[in-house]
Protein backbone atom coordinates (compact mmCIF):
# COMPACT_ATOMS: atom_id res chain seq x y z
CA UNK A 1 0.00 0.00 0.00
CA UNK A 2 1.24 3.57 -0.33
CA UNK A 3 2.74 5.34 2.79
CA UNK A 4 -0.01 5.92 5.10
CA UNK A 5 -0.93 6.50 9.12
CA UNK A 6 -1.92 4.57 11.95
CA UNK A 7 -5.10 6.78 11.53
CA UNK A 8 -6.03 5.44 7.99
CA UNK A 9 -4.82 1.99 9.02
CA UNK A 10 -7.45 1.59 12.00
CA UNK A 11 -9.95 3.42 9.96
CA UNK A 12 -9.80 0.60 7.28
CA UNK A 13 -9.97 -1.81 9.99
CA UNK A 14 -12.65 -0.69 12.02
CA UNK A 15 -10.53 -0.73 14.98
CA UNK A 16 -9.71 1.53 18.10
CA UNK A 17 -6.19 2.92 18.24
CA UNK A 18 -3.95 3.09 20.53
CA UNK A 19 -0.75 5.31 20.52
CA UNK A 20 -0.26 8.34 18.06
CA UNK A 21 -2.35 8.75 15.07
CA UNK A 22 0.36 10.25 13.00
CA UNK A 23 2.93 7.63 12.99
CA UNK A 24 3.72 6.31 9.17
CA UNK A 25 2.69 3.07 7.95
CA UNK A 26 3.43 0.80 5.13
CA UNK A 27 4.07 0.07 2.60
CA UNK A 28 4.41 -3.06 3.90
CA UNK A 29 1.37 -5.18 4.96
CA UNK A 30 2.42 -8.55 6.82
CA UNK A 31 1.35 -11.70 8.85
CA UNK A 32 4.78 -12.97 9.26
CA UNK A 33 6.83 -11.76 11.68
CA UNK A 34 10.40 -13.18 9.49
CA UNK A 35 8.75 -10.60 6.63
CA UNK A 36 8.62 -7.47 8.81
CA UNK A 37 10.55 -4.44 7.13
CA UNK A 38 10.54 -0.66 8.27
CA UNK A 39 7.19 0.42 8.50
CA UNK A 40 5.24 -2.34 8.32
CA UNK A 41 1.74 -3.04 9.08
CA UNK A 42 2.11 -6.18 11.22
CA UNK A 43 -1.10 -8.04 11.70
CA UNK A 44 -1.56 -10.30 14.35
CA UNK A 45 -3.16 -13.96 13.59
CA UNK A 46 -3.87 -16.39 16.50
CA UNK A 47 -3.73 -19.56 14.71
CA UNK A 48 -3.41 -23.54 16.32
CA UNK A 49 0.21 -23.31 17.05
CA UNK A 50 1.56 -19.92 16.82
CA UNK A 51 -0.48 -16.62 18.58
CA UNK A 52 0.59 -14.02 16.58
CA UNK A 53 0.65 -11.47 19.42
CA UNK A 54 3.24 -13.22 20.95
CA UNK A 55 5.54 -11.19 18.33
CA UNK A 56 4.21 -7.94 18.42
CA UNK A 57 6.76 -7.02 21.15
CA UNK A 58 9.41 -8.56 18.68
CA UNK A 59 8.13 -6.54 15.19
CA UNK A 60 8.60 -3.55 17.13
CA UNK A 61 12.37 -3.87 17.17
CA UNK A 62 12.34 -4.52 13.60
CA UNK A 63 11.03 -1.57 12.86
CA UNK A 64 7.03 -2.47 12.67
CA UNK A 65 5.02 0.90 13.01
CA UNK A 66 1.53 -0.34 13.18
CA UNK A 67 -0.07 -3.54 15.07
CA UNK A 68 -3.22 -5.30 14.32
CA UNK A 69 -4.41 -7.06 17.64
CA UNK A 70 -7.16 -8.40 18.90
CA UNK A 71 -5.52 -6.95 22.56
CA UNK A 72 -3.98 -4.77 23.66
CA UNK A 73 -0.05 -5.70 23.68
CA UNK A 74 2.29 -3.82 25.77
CA UNK A 75 4.92 -3.15 23.38
CA UNK A 76 6.10 0.32 22.00
CA UNK A 77 4.21 -0.13 18.89
CA UNK A 78 0.74 2.31 17.51
CA UNK A 79 -1.90 -0.78 17.90
CA UNK A 80 -5.39 -0.85 16.29
CA UNK A 81 -7.86 -3.21 18.23
CA UNK A 82 -10.20 -4.95 16.76
CA UNK A 83 -12.84 -8.33 17.26
CA UNK A 84 -11.05 -10.31 14.52
CA UNK A 85 -7.81 -9.31 13.29
CA UNK A 86 -8.38 -11.28 9.94
CA UNK A 87 -11.29 -9.16 9.29
CA UNK A 88 -9.74 -5.90 10.18
CA UNK A 89 -6.64 -7.20 7.57
CA UNK A 90 -9.88 -7.20 5.11
CA UNK A 91 -10.86 -3.66 5.92
CA UNK A 92 -7.25 -2.73 5.25
CA UNK A 93 -7.00 -4.37 1.61
CA UNK A 94 -10.46 -3.19 0.48
CA UNK A 95 -9.54 0.37 1.58
CA UNK A 96 -6.71 -0.10 -0.26
CA UNK A 97 -8.24 -1.19 -3.27
CA UNK A 98 -11.26 1.22 -3.11
CA UNK A 99 -8.65 4.39 -3.48
CA UNK A 100 -7.11 2.33 -6.09
CA UNK A 101 -10.03 1.87 -8.22
CA UNK A 102 -10.78 5.86 -7.82
CA UNK A 103 -7.13 6.00 -9.84
CA UNK A 104 -8.38 3.14 -12.48
CA UNK A 105 -6.70 0.47 -11.35
CA UNK A 106 -7.88 -2.84 -13.11
CA UNK A 107 -8.92 -5.55 -11.04
CA UNK A 108 -9.52 -9.36 -12.87
CA UNK A 109 -10.41 -12.35 -10.30
CA UNK A 110 -9.25 -15.97 -11.53
CA UNK A 111 -11.29 -19.07 -10.65
CA UNK A 112 -11.46 -22.45 -11.32
CA UNK A 113 -11.33 -26.23 -9.86
CA UNK A 114 -7.78 -26.24 -11.70
CA UNK A 115 -5.43 -24.74 -12.84
CA UNK A 116 -5.72 -20.80 -11.30
CA UNK A 117 -2.00 -20.69 -10.09
CA UNK A 118 -1.08 -21.41 -13.41
CA UNK A 119 -3.29 -19.08 -15.26
CA UNK A 120 -2.95 -16.39 -13.01
CA UNK A 121 0.64 -16.61 -13.29
CA UNK A 122 0.36 -16.25 -17.41
CA UNK A 123 -2.54 -13.04 -17.20
CA UNK A 124 0.38 -11.42 -15.02
CA UNK A 125 2.97 -11.75 -17.21
CA UNK A 126 0.55 -10.55 -20.14
CA UNK A 127 -0.42 -7.29 -18.28
CA UNK A 128 3.07 -6.71 -16.92
CA UNK A 129 4.24 -5.01 -20.55
CA UNK A 130 1.31 -2.79 -20.53
CA UNK A 131 1.38 -1.22 -16.91
CA UNK A 132 2.76 -2.40 -13.27
CA UNK A 133 0.70 -5.24 -11.95
CA UNK A 134 0.35 -6.77 -8.76
CA UNK A 135 -0.43 -10.62 -8.55
CA UNK A 136 -0.36 -13.20 -5.55
CA UNK A 137 2.82 -15.51 -5.32
CA UNK A 138 1.93 -18.92 -5.07
CA UNK A 139 -1.20 -19.71 -4.50
CA UNK A 140 -2.78 -16.84 -2.66
CA UNK A 141 -6.20 -17.21 -2.61
CA UNK A 142 -8.07 -17.22 0.55
CA UNK A 143 -8.95 -14.74 3.47
CA UNK A 144 -5.87 -14.41 4.23
CA UNK A 145 -4.02 -14.57 1.16
CA UNK A 146 -6.20 -12.75 -1.28
CA UNK A 147 -5.96 -9.57 0.88
CA UNK A 148 -2.09 -9.70 1.81
CA UNK A 149 -1.89 -9.67 -1.82
CA UNK A 150 -4.61 -6.60 -2.41
CA UNK A 151 -2.26 -4.44 0.16
CA UNK A 152 0.63 -4.60 -2.28
CA UNK A 153 -1.13 -2.15 -4.83
CA UNK A 154 0.46 1.44 -5.27
CA UNK A 155 -0.39 4.21 -6.22
CA UNK A 156 1.18 3.31 -9.72
CA UNK A 157 -0.37 -0.37 -10.23
CA UNK A 158 -2.47 -0.45 -12.90
CA UNK A 159 -3.41 -4.06 -12.73
CA UNK A 160 -4.46 -6.64 -9.59
CA UNK A 161 -5.05 -9.65 -10.10
CA UNK A 162 -6.78 -11.63 -7.77
CA UNK A 163 -7.08 -15.98 -7.52
CA UNK A 164 -9.94 -16.73 -6.10
CA UNK A 165 -10.58 -20.13 -4.05
CA UNK A 166 -13.64 -21.25 -2.85
CA UNK A 167 -14.46 -24.19 -0.07
CA UNK A 168 -18.11 -23.43 -0.11
CA UNK A 169 -20.87 -21.21 -1.50
CA UNK A 170 -20.23 -17.98 -0.73
CA UNK A 171 -16.55 -17.92 -0.66
CA UNK A 172 -15.86 -16.35 -3.94
CA UNK A 173 -18.83 -13.30 -3.24
CA UNK A 174 -17.00 -12.72 -0.43
CA UNK A 175 -13.43 -12.22 -2.07
CA UNK A 176 -15.00 -9.84 -4.68
CA UNK A 177 -16.25 -8.06 -2.19
CA UNK A 178 -12.58 -7.23 -1.16
CA UNK A 179 -10.78 -6.75 -4.74
CA UNK A 180 -14.40 -5.76 -6.84
CA UNK A 181 -13.31 -7.54 -10.18
CA UNK A 182 -13.85 -5.30 -13.85
CA UNK A 183 -12.64 -8.98 -15.40
CA UNK A 184 -13.90 -12.39 -14.02
CA UNK A 185 -12.22 -14.98 -16.06
CA UNK A 186 -13.66 -18.78 -14.87
CA UNK A 187 -10.94 -21.35 -16.04
CA UNK A 188 -13.49 -24.91 -15.27
CA UNK A 189 -15.86 -26.84 -13.05
CA UNK A 190 -14.20 -30.00 -11.97
CA UNK A 191 -13.75 -32.29 -8.84
CA UNK A 192 -11.40 -30.27 -6.58
CA UNK A 193 -12.92 -30.23 -2.87
CA UNK A 194 -15.98 -32.46 -3.80
CA UNK A 195 -16.42 -33.94 -0.77
CA UNK A 196 -16.86 -30.22 0.43
CA UNK A 197 -19.50 -28.78 -2.27
CA UNK A 198 -20.92 -32.37 -2.81
CA UNK A 199 -22.07 -31.97 -6.72
CA UNK A 200 -20.39 -30.40 -9.68
CA UNK A 201 -23.30 -28.61 -10.07
CA UNK A 202 -22.85 -27.15 -6.39
CA UNK A 203 -19.25 -25.99 -7.46
CA UNK A 204 -20.33 -24.65 -10.45
CA UNK A 205 -22.42 -23.05 -8.45
CA UNK A 206 -19.76 -21.44 -6.01
CA UNK A 207 -17.11 -20.58 -9.55
CA UNK A 208 -20.11 -18.10 -10.99
CA UNK A 209 -19.79 -16.02 -8.29
CA UNK A 210 -17.29 -14.30 -9.93
CA UNK A 211 -19.13 -13.36 -12.70
CA UNK A 212 -22.25 -12.45 -10.72
CA UNK A 213 -20.00 -9.97 -9.06
CA UNK A 214 -19.19 -7.84 -12.61
CA UNK A 215 -21.54 -5.12 -14.07
CA UNK A 216 -22.48 -4.16 -17.32
CA UNK A 217 -19.26 -2.72 -18.18
CA UNK A 218 -16.98 -5.91 -17.29
CA UNK A 219 -16.34 -8.76 -18.67
CA UNK A 220 -16.76 -12.89 -17.82
CA UNK A 221 -13.86 -14.77 -19.43
CA UNK A 222 -15.48 -17.92 -19.64
CA UNK A 223 -14.13 -21.59 -20.90
CA UNK A 224 -16.35 -22.64 -24.14
CA UNK A 225 -15.55 -26.32 -23.71
CA UNK A 226 -17.00 -26.27 -19.67
CA UNK A 227 -20.32 -26.62 -20.15
CA UNK A 228 -20.95 -25.88 -17.09
CA UNK A 229 -18.35 -22.65 -17.42
CA UNK A 230 -20.15 -22.06 -20.72
CA UNK A 231 -23.82 -21.53 -18.90
CA UNK A 232 -22.55 -19.27 -16.53
CA UNK A 233 -23.21 -16.44 -19.46
CA UNK A 234 -26.71 -15.75 -18.06
CA UNK A 235 -25.75 -15.18 -14.25
CA UNK A 236 -23.72 -12.29 -15.48
CA UNK A 237 -24.70 -8.42 -16.41
CA UNK A 238 -21.59 -8.15 -17.60
CA UNK A 239 -20.34 -8.83 -22.11
CA UNK A 240 -18.97 -12.36 -22.76
CA UNK A 241 -15.45 -13.75 -24.00
CA UNK A 242 -15.56 -17.07 -24.76
CA UNK A 243 -12.45 -18.81 -25.32
CA UNK A 244 -12.06 -22.49 -26.67
CA UNK A 245 -8.88 -24.81 -27.18
CA UNK A 246 -11.02 -26.69 -29.53
CA UNK A 247 -12.47 -24.26 -32.35
CA UNK A 248 -14.11 -21.11 -32.73
CA UNK A 249 -16.68 -20.20 -29.75
CA UNK A 250 -20.65 -19.92 -31.18
CA UNK A 251 -21.13 -17.19 -29.18
CA UNK A 252 -20.23 -14.07 -27.39
CA UNK A 253 -19.58 -10.42 -27.58
CA UNK A 254 -15.91 -11.62 -28.01
CA UNK A 255 -14.40 -14.64 -29.51
CA UNK A 256 -10.98 -16.39 -29.10
CA UNK A 257 -9.68 -19.67 -29.53
CA UNK A 258 -6.72 -21.66 -31.06
CA UNK A 259 -5.96 -23.41 -33.99
CA UNK A 260 -3.17 -25.28 -35.23
CA UNK A 261 -2.43 -26.78 -32.26
CA UNK A 262 1.26 -28.60 -32.09
CA UNK A 263 3.99 -29.92 -29.42
CA UNK A 264 7.71 -29.55 -29.59
CA UNK A 265 9.25 -32.74 -28.04
CA UNK A 266 9.39 -31.45 -24.36
CA UNK A 267 5.10 -30.82 -25.08
CA UNK A 268 5.79 -27.14 -24.98
CA UNK A 269 2.65 -26.17 -27.33
CA UNK A 270 2.36 -24.01 -30.31
CA UNK A 271 -0.81 -22.74 -31.84
CA UNK A 272 -2.38 -19.63 -33.68
CA UNK A 273 -4.32 -17.27 -31.20
CA UNK A 274 -7.81 -15.81 -33.19
CA UNK A 275 -9.42 -13.08 -31.74
CA UNK A 276 -12.20 -12.63 -33.87
CA UNK A 277 -11.03 -12.51 -37.59
CA UNK A 278 -7.44 -11.31 -36.51
CA UNK A 279 -4.57 -14.01 -35.86
CA UNK A 280 -1.15 -14.58 -34.38
CA UNK A 281 1.38 -17.42 -33.71
CA UNK A 282 1.79 -18.19 -29.53
CA UNK A 283 5.05 -20.67 -29.18
CA UNK A 284 4.54 -20.99 -25.53
CA UNK A 285 7.59 -21.83 -22.77
CA UNK A 286 5.47 -23.95 -20.10
CA UNK A 287 5.20 -27.18 -21.00
CA UNK A 288 1.55 -29.36 -21.21
CA UNK A 289 -1.25 -29.26 -23.33
CA UNK A 290 -3.75 -28.15 -20.61
CA UNK A 291 -1.57 -24.75 -20.65
CA UNK A 292 -3.17 -24.18 -24.02
CA UNK A 293 -6.41 -23.44 -22.33
CA UNK A 294 -4.73 -21.81 -19.63
CA UNK A 295 -3.10 -18.95 -22.17
CA UNK A 296 -6.23 -18.94 -23.92
CA UNK A 297 -7.71 -17.71 -20.87
CA UNK A 298 -4.69 -14.69 -20.48
CA UNK A 299 -5.20 -13.83 -23.78
CA UNK A 300 -8.91 -13.28 -23.33
CA UNK A 301 -8.28 -11.10 -20.21
CA UNK A 302 -5.37 -9.00 -22.10
CA UNK A 303 -7.46 -8.51 -24.65
CA UNK A 304 -10.22 -7.17 -22.73
CA UNK A 305 -7.85 -5.07 -20.99
CA UNK A 306 -7.34 -3.46 -23.80
CA UNK A 307 -4.12 -5.18 -25.00
CA UNK A 308 -3.53 -5.50 -28.78
CA UNK A 309 -3.17 -8.76 -30.07
CA UNK A 310 0.58 -8.49 -30.84
CA UNK A 311 1.21 -7.62 -27.14
CA UNK A 312 -0.87 -10.45 -25.59
CA UNK A 313 0.98 -13.26 -28.34
CA UNK A 314 4.55 -11.89 -27.45
CA UNK A 315 4.10 -12.08 -23.88
CA UNK A 316 2.38 -15.21 -24.07
CA UNK A 317 5.72 -17.17 -26.20
CA UNK A 318 7.69 -15.81 -23.52
CA UNK A 319 5.95 -16.52 -20.08
CA UNK A 320 7.68 -18.89 -17.89
CA UNK A 321 6.37 -20.75 -14.92
CA UNK A 322 6.72 -18.64 -12.08
CA UNK A 323 5.17 -20.79 -8.97
CA UNK A 324 7.00 -23.76 -8.31
CA UNK A 325 6.00 -27.02 -7.80
CA UNK A 326 3.72 -26.60 -11.18
CA UNK A 327 4.77 -28.58 -13.99
CA UNK A 328 8.39 -27.83 -13.08
CA UNK A 329 10.89 -29.54 -15.18
CA UNK A 330 14.61 -30.12 -14.09
CA UNK A 331 17.08 -32.40 -14.78
CA UNK A 332 19.43 -34.33 -13.13
CA UNK A 333 23.61 -34.43 -14.30
CA UNK A 334 22.92 -37.88 -15.30
CA UNK A 335 19.76 -36.43 -17.74
CA UNK A 336 16.99 -38.11 -15.53
CA UNK A 337 14.08 -35.58 -16.19
CA UNK A 338 12.06 -34.50 -12.94
CA UNK A 339 8.63 -33.02 -13.43
CA UNK A 340 7.71 -31.34 -10.33
CA UNK A 341 3.76 -31.00 -9.94
CA UNK A 342 3.60 -31.72 -6.34
CA UNK A 343 1.66 -28.24 -5.09
CA UNK A 344 -1.40 -29.43 -5.67
CA UNK A 345 -3.68 -32.53 -7.40
CA UNK A 346 -7.43 -33.20 -8.11
CA UNK A 347 -8.69 -35.79 -10.45
CA UNK A 348 -8.25 -33.13 -13.55
CA UNK A 349 -4.91 -31.63 -12.77
CA UNK A 350 -3.65 -35.40 -12.07
CA UNK A 351 -4.97 -36.41 -15.55
CA UNK A 352 -3.56 -33.27 -17.34
CA UNK A 353 0.10 -34.15 -15.88
CA UNK A 354 -0.33 -37.96 -16.51
CA UNK A 355 -0.89 -37.07 -20.14
CA UNK A 356 1.88 -34.52 -20.33
CA UNK A 357 4.39 -36.90 -18.49
CA UNK A 358 3.57 -39.76 -20.82
CA UNK A 359 4.73 -37.48 -23.91
CA UNK A 360 8.11 -36.91 -22.26
CA UNK A 361 9.36 -40.44 -22.95
CA UNK A 362 12.98 -40.59 -24.11
CA UNK A 363 14.55 -43.17 -26.16
CA UNK A 364 15.54 -46.26 -23.72
CA UNK A 365 14.04 -44.77 -20.78
CA UNK A 366 11.17 -45.09 -19.15
CA UNK A 367 8.22 -42.96 -17.51
CA UNK A 368 7.20 -43.10 -14.20
CA UNK A 369 4.72 -41.74 -11.63
CA UNK A 370 5.56 -40.89 -8.01
CA UNK A 371 1.67 -40.11 -7.01
CA UNK A 372 0.16 -39.08 -3.81
CA UNK A 373 -3.41 -38.61 -2.24
CA UNK A 374 -5.79 -35.97 -4.44
CA UNK A 375 -7.39 -34.82 -0.73
CA UNK A 376 -11.01 -33.59 -0.26
CA UNK A 377 -12.73 -35.96 -2.61
CA UNK A 378 -15.25 -37.15 -0.24
CA UNK A 379 -16.75 -40.42 -0.64
CA UNK A 380 -15.63 -40.68 -4.23
CA UNK A 381 -12.38 -40.35 -2.82
CA UNK A 382 -11.23 -44.74 -3.45
CA UNK A 383 -12.99 -44.54 -6.83
CA UNK A 384 -11.10 -41.36 -8.05
CA UNK A 385 -7.62 -42.85 -7.17
CA UNK A 386 -8.80 -46.35 -8.88
CA UNK A 387 -10.03 -44.17 -12.28
CA UNK A 388 -6.37 -42.27 -11.84
CA UNK A 389 -4.24 -45.86 -11.33
CA UNK A 390 -6.10 -47.01 -14.47
CA UNK A 391 -5.17 -43.89 -16.46
CA UNK A 392 -1.64 -44.03 -15.50
CA UNK A 393 -1.95 -47.52 -17.33
CA UNK A 394 -3.96 -46.80 -20.31
CA UNK A 395 -1.09 -44.08 -21.00
CA UNK A 396 1.53 -46.37 -20.93
CA UNK A 397 3.61 -45.15 -17.85
CA UNK A 398 6.02 -47.85 -16.93
CA UNK A 399 6.00 -48.09 -13.18
CA UNK A 400 3.23 -46.67 -10.72
CA UNK A 401 4.68 -45.53 -7.10
CA UNK A 402 1.95 -44.88 -4.93
CA UNK A 403 2.06 -42.95 -1.59
CA UNK A 404 -0.51 -42.54 1.21
CA UNK A 405 -4.29 -43.66 2.61
CA UNK A 406 -5.61 -43.51 -0.57
CA UNK A 407 -2.05 -45.51 -2.33
CA UNK A 408 -3.31 -48.67 -2.72
CA UNK A 409 -6.40 -47.91 -4.56
CA UNK A 410 -4.14 -46.18 -6.63
CA UNK A 411 -2.26 -49.29 -7.86
CA UNK A 412 -5.37 -51.22 -7.79
CA UNK A 413 -6.61 -49.38 -10.35
CA UNK A 414 -3.06 -49.63 -12.18
CA UNK A 415 -2.72 -53.29 -12.09
CA UNK A 416 -3.01 -55.97 -14.51
CA UNK A 417 -1.30 -53.72 -16.78
CA UNK A 418 1.81 -56.41 -16.35
CA UNK A 419 3.90 -53.34 -15.32
CA UNK A 420 5.13 -52.57 -11.48
CA UNK A 421 3.12 -50.64 -9.32
CA UNK A 422 4.10 -50.63 -5.78
CA UNK A 423 2.17 -48.39 -2.53
CA UNK A 424 3.63 -47.13 0.35
CA UNK A 425 2.83 -45.44 3.56
CA UNK A 426 6.05 -43.71 4.24
CA UNK A 427 7.12 -41.34 1.54
CA UNK A 428 10.62 -41.52 2.96
CA UNK A 429 11.02 -45.28 2.07
CA UNK A 430 9.37 -44.92 -1.31
CA UNK A 431 12.16 -42.51 -2.19
CA UNK A 432 14.98 -44.53 -0.88
CA UNK A 433 13.60 -47.34 -3.06
CA UNK A 434 13.04 -45.75 -5.90
CA UNK A 435 16.56 -43.73 -6.21
CA UNK A 436 18.31 -47.14 -6.47
CA UNK A 437 16.22 -47.92 -9.67
CA UNK A 438 15.52 -44.77 -11.96
CA UNK A 439 18.31 -44.00 -14.60
CA UNK A 440 19.46 -40.98 -16.51
CA UNK A 441 17.10 -41.85 -19.47
CA UNK A 442 13.86 -41.94 -17.25
CA UNK A 443 11.06 -38.95 -16.69
CA UNK A 444 9.27 -39.44 -13.25
CA UNK A 445 6.15 -37.44 -12.24
CA UNK A 446 5.84 -36.01 -8.56
CA UNK A 447 2.42 -35.27 -8.00
CA UNK A 448 0.05 -35.21 -5.35
CA UNK A 449 -2.51 -32.63 -2.90
CA UNK A 450 -0.59 -29.96 -1.25
CA UNK A 451 -0.71 -32.06 2.51
CA UNK A 452 1.22 -34.79 1.15
CA UNK A 453 4.39 -32.34 0.55
CA UNK A 454 5.56 -34.81 -2.65
CA UNK A 455 8.46 -31.78 -3.82
CA UNK A 456 10.24 -33.42 -0.93
CA UNK A 457 10.80 -36.90 -3.12
CA UNK A 458 11.74 -34.62 -6.64
CA UNK A 459 13.97 -32.59 -4.35
CA UNK A 460 15.53 -35.99 -3.32
CA UNK A 461 15.56 -37.32 -6.59
CA UNK A 462 17.67 -34.71 -8.33
CA UNK A 463 20.02 -34.18 -5.52
CA UNK A 464 21.00 -37.97 -5.75
CA UNK A 465 22.71 -37.19 -9.11
CA UNK A 466 24.29 -34.15 -7.89
CA UNK A 467 26.73 -36.31 -5.27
Amino acid sequence: MDLSTAHQVADWAGGELIGSASVVAGPDVVTDSRQVTPGAVFVAIAGERVDGHDFVAGVASQGATVAIVERHVDAPIAQVVVADTIVGLTGVARGVVSAARTRGLTVIGVTGSSGKTSTKDLIAQVLAPAGPTIAPVGSFNNEIGLPLTACRVAADTQFLVSEMGARGLGHVAFLCTITPPSIGAVLNVGHAHLGEFGSQQVIAQAKGELVEALDAEGWAVLNADDPLVAAMASRTPARVAYYSALGEPAAGDRRVWASDVAADDLQRFSFTLHDGDASAPVRLQVLGRHNVSNALAAAAVGLCAGLTLDAVTAALSAATTRSKWRMQLDQRADGLAVLNDAYNANPDSMAAALAAVAQLRRPGGRVVAVLGDMLELGADADDAHIQIGRLAASLGVDELVAIGQHAEALVRGYGGCGRPGRYWSDKELATADLIGRVTGDDVVLVKASRGIALETVASALLREGTR
